[in-house]
């Protein structure tokens, strides 16, 4: 990537900010490693890495790095024989401890949530901590980076020695402090140490009392720090023990260093996995941290983003964009006055389009699209002061000049304010010039510009666009919305205007403007009257399409309450009946039972068989009556037939109903409240009706009886789908349990046509060729939920 570019969108303040969110410094050298990929293939593995990362921050909210350090220096260093400190020692037992965490992190994750992380799962799964090198490490050396009495038998013995000398040496002196006669001769009753001795402090006239070794003196020479002669010899066993303790810690460490030294290949390879790790966690994080998406991505220069936001600017004041560059367009002019936001805009393209081929979440809404392109290029400068010097416009035309050199097809180039800082008529014409030029080599291009020859270049090409950044006039202040399609205006008359500046004097302005310039303005502000309109309209439409949402939301949820209740009623029904039915068989065979008992003993009485035949009685009646708290309906026994609305009861389910419709000889179609079902002669008894006039029952459906069967031959196939489709919702509202669908066999388009239509009916609950005696193959019979 061109580096000129990289800074003058400011991409290493991004780093620099993505580097707040590492874990350690292994992440942070990646980072300061990081450029933007040209490689579309290389772009999508980074964005679904970091992807996988925000997966796992989502469902566990942290990682578990702790411990983790940047371990390679001491690895190294162990490989060539240099000894390692302990402390050294003690980040390497850390880091391996971290790594196994790591992995057993991940890999329970993954298998727990059944997650697909194939990037992170493949950098842990291999990753063998070097389990054996870590327990050496922490039985020698504790959690302060000492080594501990239990590295060695030796240093054990060792240190036992020292204890036992050094508290010998500290009886003897603390005899001669507290010792009367000596007391006088001493500055201060301590014990201090120098040169690793123990001494007294003994004033300068007394050092002859007690011999010994003079180690140091204070700064006024009164006082002497003395060894005295009576301890010289302890000191010295002390000092041994010691010097035995370094030699033998220095043993142990070489031992360790030496052990490490045999890892330290799968070390280093394991290290740069959690650092790999620690950045793809730390882009995961930033991403959430700016509530950014994953961009889809391509590699035909489309870019498409919504509600995009430069991410260095404050998100409370930052103001979102919208931009589009589909295969059409490949040029985007913005003009609009100073300070209004062109060059944010411009940098939030360019800035966005590295972050996402850095592998970074942008910060715009899902379903935004960033073209991946293999080189950027900007020309951006300070170009807000009202003079500009010949350096300054040689300087943007020496950057002009080298983009020109090596921009190609599959080049974002960015032109802030192109031209500027010469003659207006000249820098037009050359701005032309250039984008003519960078446009034919097929780069895409996002300028910035206040020349209002500018303005008609987008319509006099196709694949360029107008855009500009929308100022208020009433507010007298930029709004900084990027407004696609529309040019912007300089509003310097209606900006005076509303300042105060007479009217003579602005119709006067206005004489000097070219016509074709006067009517470009109006041409503009007639454009931003319909593009208000228009969102206006946009916003309503919006606004409905909500509340209808919400409404056939609502809808659905009472449909589909409904249904549940109906099948629950039903249910219950079903399960009354039932239990009845087995409650009443129970009694029967327990009556003929007792007969039979009775028989067998020739003792059947008048009152036994009285009370069986009442007990019988009773049973039967739970049949018609299956649920005792519902008042009772007078029945009748059925009549030879029944006619289209009869009152009736179904038996099974004890539910009144009215007849539709004969079936046939056997079979009734009966309308039972918002259903209507087949039931079988035997199973309806009348109900005598306590009004006379009847209820109008509806038997017709759009206009004509529903018939258990659709004949569909001699049918066009987009007619008669339209039939089959209208056909079962009808059959459906009208009870039919299963209906017959007739497309007769031919050539079977009509069959197939049928089957693919029931099988997405959400009604329909099975379906199969006609039998034999229904007409084979060319019947279909569907039976309905």
């Amino acid at each position: 990537m061109n580096e000129h570019a990289l800074k003058a969108l400011e991409y290493g303040k991004i780093k620099q900010k993505l580097m707040n969110f590492t874990a350690s410094s292994l992440g942070k050298n990646l980072i300061e490693q990081l450029a933007p990929s040209g490689d579309v293939r290389e772009v999508r593995e980074r964005q679904e890495e970091t992807d996988e990362g925000a997966t796992v921050l989502r469902l566990k909210g942290s990682v578990p790095f702790g411990g983790i350090t940047d371990i390679r220096p001491g690895l190294k260093r162990s490989k060539i024989g240099s000894m390692l400190q302990a402390r050294e020692l003690l980040d390497i037992a850390d880091t391996i401890r971290g790594a196994r965490l790591m992995k057993n992190f991940i890999l329970d994750l993954a298998e727990a949530e059944k997650l697909e992380l194939p990037i992170l799962t493949g950098l842990v799964r291999d990753m063998e901590p070097a389990g054996g090198l870590e327990r050496q490490i922490r039985s020698a050396i504790d959690d302060q980076g000492g080594v501990m009495d239990s590295a060695s038998p030796e240093l054990r013995h060792i240190r036992s020695q020292i204890r036992t000398a050094d508290s010998r040496v500290k009886q003897k002196l603390e005899s001669i402090v507290h010792s009367s006669g000596t007391s006088k001769m001493l500055s201060d009753p301590i014990i201090t140490i120098r040169n690793d001795r123990q001494v007294i402090p003994v004033k300068q006239e007394y050092r002859a009392a007690f011999g010994g070794i003079v180690h140091d003196q204070s700064a006024s020479g009164a006082t002497l720090f003395i060894e005295p002669q009576a301890i010289v010899d302890l000191n010295n066993q002390l000092s041994e023990a010691r010097a035995k303790e370094r030699h033998e810690i220095e043993r142990i460490l070489r031992v360790l260093t030496g052990e490490t030294a045999e890892s330290a290949d799968i070390l280093l390879e394991q290290v740069d996995r959690l650092a790999h790790l620690d950045f793809i966690f730390a882009k995961a994080d930033y991403g959430h941290a700016m509530k950014g998406s994953r961009p889809m991505l391509n590699d035909q220069g489309i870019i498409k983003l919504k509600k995009a936001r430069h991410p260095l600017i404050d998100p409370g004041h930052v103001v979102p964009i919208d931009v589009i560059f589909d295969e059409h367009t490949h040029a985007l002019i913005i003009t609009g006055p100073n300070t209004g936001g062109k060059t944010v805009s411009m940098k939030t393209i360019g800035l966005v389009t590295l972050m996402a081929q850095s592998g970074l979440q942008i910060p715009a809404e899902d379903g935004s699209e960033i073209g991946v392109f293999k080189k950027v290029f900007a020309d951006i400068g300070d170009e807000q002061s009202i003079e500009q010097s010949l350096s300054t416009f040689s300087s943007h035309m020496t950057n002009i000049v080298g983009i020109m050199q090596e921009v190609d097809f599959g080049s974002l180039v960015l032109f802030d304010e192109l031209g500027a800082g010469t003659d207006p008529q000249e820098g037009a014409a050359l701005s032309i010039a250039i984008l003519d030029a960078v446009y034919a080599q097929g780069a895409t291009i996002v300028c910035t510009t206040h020349y209002s020859e500018l303005k008609a270049y987008a319509y006099e090409r196709p694949g360029v666009m107008n855009a500009s950044v929308e100022f208020d006039v009433e507010t007298l202040s930029p709004t900084y919305r990027l407004l696609l399609g529309v040019p912007g205006r300089s509003n310097a008359f209606e900006i005076s205007k509303k300042l105060g500046l007479p009217a003579d004097i602005i119709d006067a302005a206005r004489l000097q403007i070219s016509r074709e310039t006067n009517q470009v303005d109006k041409m503009i502000a007639s454009l931003e009257k319909n593009r208000k309109a228009a969102e206006q309209e946009e916003e309503r439409a919006r606004r409905l399409k909500l509340e209808a949402e919400e409404k056939e939301a609502s809808l659905t949820k009472q449909l589909n309450e409904l249904e549940q209740k109906k099948d629950q009623i039903l249910k219950q029904a079903k399960e009354k009946a039932e239990r009845s039915l087995r409650e009443a068989r129970l009694e029967a065979e327990k009556i003929i039972d007792e007969l039979r008992h009775y028989r067998d003993r020739g003792q059947v009485k008048e009152h036994q068989l009285i009370d069986a035949k009442t007990r019988l009685s009773h049973a039967l009646d739970a049949l018609d009556q299956p649920d005792r708290k519902t008042p009772s309906v007078p029945v009748k026994k059925a009549a030879a037939g029944f006619s289209p609305g009869d009152h009736v009861k179904i038996v099974s389910f004890g539910q009144d109903g009215y007849i539709v419709e004969k079936i046939n000889d056997h079979e009734y179609l009966v309308q039972a409240g918002i259903l209507k079902m087949n039931v079988a002669e035997t199973d309806l008894k009348s109900v005598r009706e306590e009004k006379k006039v009847r209820p109008v029952v509806n038997v017709r459906t759009s206009g004509q009886t529903v018939k258990p069967e659709l004949d569909l031959r001699g049918e066009r196939y987009e007619d008669a789908m339209l039939k089959v489709e209208k056909y079962l919702d009808e059959a459906m509202l009208a009870g039919y349990p299963r209906v017959s669908i007739i497309h007769g066999k031919g050539t079977g388009v009509l069959r197939k046509g049928v089957t693919k239509l029931i099988e997405r009916h959400p009604r329909v609950k099975d379906s199969r060729l006609g039998s034999q005696g229904e007409g084979g193959s060319g019947v279909t019979v569907v039976e309905f939920k």
